[in-house]
């Protein structure tokens, strides 16, 4: 699948690091430096733009070693860039860790995951289908 892209920043377009790979990774594109400091968040700009086909859209997803290592996740995970939005494609990080973590320009600060979804449309109904699981809540399948 082609997607159009335009990319203001000084980084070269995202890629996959593996065949397997199903996240592309997102630097940063900043003028200065940030120290992102505790409990802080940020939106970091990375300086492209997409033009997705309808029907898809762009997960914004952490980085696993920056949230493992760092505590540097992504705030609203997974964020989504609907298949209309042409504005720049910026990542909502947040520091949980106790450490100030300095994010330089060209950073990889997350990662974007392309995926396919439907629109449903609503069917009004006065009784829905009895399940295995039915009304069980939070914990009703066990550990």
């Amino acid at each position: 699948m082609q997607v159009k892209v335009i990319n203001k920043s000084k980084n070269e377009l995202p890629a996959y690091q593996t065949d397997g790979a199903a996240g592309l990774d997102l630097r940063a594109d900043l003028p200065d430096p940030i120290n992102l400091k505790p409990m802080e968040r940020i939106l970091v700009p990375t300086g492209l733009f997409l033009e997705l086909p309808l029907g898809y859209e762009a997960q914004i997803r952490p980085r696993s070693g920056l949230a493992f290592k760092h505590g540097i996740t992504v705030l609203n995970s997974p964020g989504t860039i609907d298949a209309d939005y042409r504005g720049e494609i910026k990542i909502l990080l947040v520091n949980l860790s106790d450490k100030p973590f300095l994010i330089e320009s060209s950073e990889r600060v997350a990662q974007m995951v392309i995926s396919k979804h439907e629109q449903i449309e609503w069917k009004t109904v006065g009784r829905l289908e009895d399940s295995e699981r039915s009304a069980g809540g939070f914990g009703s399948t066990g550990k």
